[in-house]
């Protein structure tokens, strides 16, 4: 009988010892987000919904693409999203910080912008043309110019770690100037050409639609939230996960985010 005993005080001991665990629950989560349409989708489609789920969200805006998992990995935020797959696994492997993506959301597809031309046609020889300076941005810059049959790469570049001294064919010798990516739109008084990432143009107040052309964006381009890898399987990241999943964002999108490159789960 004092074995028994002694078992179920145990017990109870531990139920109590386990009970602090459980009230102790993450309910306060601090996100990060680009400014623009990367910002504004998290205020207007996810922080409702966490919310109902009994979080307390705060939203930290940004406006570079370094500080974000520099402080995502700080600890001073929880998740980010600004950014897509091949980014983030770079900047991580550079700055040995344990980061993973949980799961892919929509982007504004990057655009080439211009005061000078109103279509491809009316490209210059010699046009300067401004681009993003982050590796993984201007691989992706310098691919969409190939795409329009402005440029060709040298074969064989990896097309995904391209930069401009990888560039074999420029028939209209643009001069191609890589600078930071939320400056971009300031350049276009004085630039022929501007290739501007989604949110920063979105952000500068330029509109989807005032593009000469859209980037046609593939899956690896699409943003993803981003979280410490020793948090991806907590349960605040699966409830943040189903929230991007959720009915109640695709309506957000629907109604608020036309014209952006969105994952599979979301068509």
């Amino acid at each position: 009988m004092k074995l028994i005993r002694s078992l179920v005080i145990a017990g109870l001991a531990l139920g109590l010892a386990a009970a602090p665990a459980f009230a102790q629950e993450k309910k306060n989560l601090t996100i990060g987000a680009t400014a623009g349409p990367n910002f504004d989708q998290v205020k207007l489609g996810i922080k409702p919904i966490l919310e109902k789920k009994g979080y307390t969200v705060k939203l930290v805006e940004f406006n570079d693409y370094v500080q974000p998992n520099l402080a995502l990995a700080q600890g001073s935020l929880d998740a980010n999203v600004f950014q897509h797959v091949i980014y983030l696994k770079k900047f991580s492997a550079d700055k040995g910080l344990n980061l993973t993506d949980v799961v892919k959301v929509p982007v504004a597809p990057m655009g080439l912008y211009s005061k000078k031309a109103k279509s491809l046609k009316d490209v210059k020889d010699g046009d300067r043309v401004t681009l993003p300076n982050d590796p993984s941005n201007l691989a992706r810059a310098l691919h969409f110019l190939e795409q329009n049959g402005l440029i060709k790469v040298k074969p064989g570049i990896d097309a995904l770690k391209a930069t401009e001294k990888d560039v074999a064919e420029n028939p209209h010798k643009l001069q191609l100037t890589p600078i930071e990516a939320a400056q971009l739109p300031r350049t276009l008084d004085d630039a022929g050409l501007v290739v501007v990432p989604g949110n920063f143009a979105i952000a500068s107040g330029l509109k989807l639609t005032e593009a000469i052309v859209l980037e046609k964006t593939p899956d690896h381009y699409l943003n993803v939230v981003a979280v410490k890898t020793d948090d991806q399987n907590k349960a605040w990241t699966q409830d943040l996960v189903a929230a991007f999943k959720s009915p109640e964002y695709k309506a957000v999108l629907d109604k608020h985010f036309q014209g952006y490159a969105r994952p599979a789960y979301l068509q």
